[in-house]
């Protein structure tokens, strides 16, 4: 299972992510999975604590039938300057991704978004979408999975925030 490094020693941080296209523990809209139009959600977020040199996003569903998680999402050297990430990122939708921020592959072999696709039958999915803050512009090429991102990050993660959106079919 993905493990979340995290270095807060700081419990006051107000570090937040929210989305436009559903509320925490809410389901995902069928346009955001792949029984749909397979588009990244909006979302935005704020509230870094001080030292915050850049953000890093990994979406991931624990209740896939295997050890590890199934990655759907990996983007990182994402810039503080950065309000959030607009619906559709590339290279699967129309916007663009805040300038500087590289993808790395998920388990579904590609570089970008792959929405929630559990096996049918399977109940209901967990989807974490899960920031973090990092304390240095670590200059990470892009192309890293999940493991080896959350290794470069260790020892840099000032604070987390997520939200989960819930999928089922």
């Amino acid at each position: 299972m993905s493990t979340v490094p995290t270095d807060t020693t700081d419990t006051e941080v107000s570090m937040n992510i929210e989305s436009d296209a559903f509320t925490n523990g809410s389901p995902i809209p069928v346009r955001y999975t792949d029984d749909g139009d397979d588009v990244s959600p909006g979302l935005s977020f704020g509230g870094f604590p001080e030292g915050t040199r850049e953000l890093a996003l990994i979406v991931d569903d624990p209740d896939a039938p295997r050890a590890e998680p199934w990655v759907h999402w990996v983007i990182y050297r994402i810039p503080t300057s950065a309000t959030g990430l607009p619906e559709g990122v590339w290279p699967s939708g129309d916007a663009a991704a805040p300038v500087g921020a590289v993808q790395g592959p998920n388990d579904f072999g590609e570089a970008e978004y792959g929405g929630p696709a559990p096996p049918r039958g399977h109940g209901v999915h967990h989807y974490h979408f899960r920031l973090y803050a990092l304390d240095a512009d670590l200059d990470l090429p892009a192309g890293l999975g999940t493991s080896q991102l959350l290794a470069a990050i260790e020892g840099h993660v000032l604070a987390t925030a997520e939200i989960v959106g819930t999928y089922e079919r």
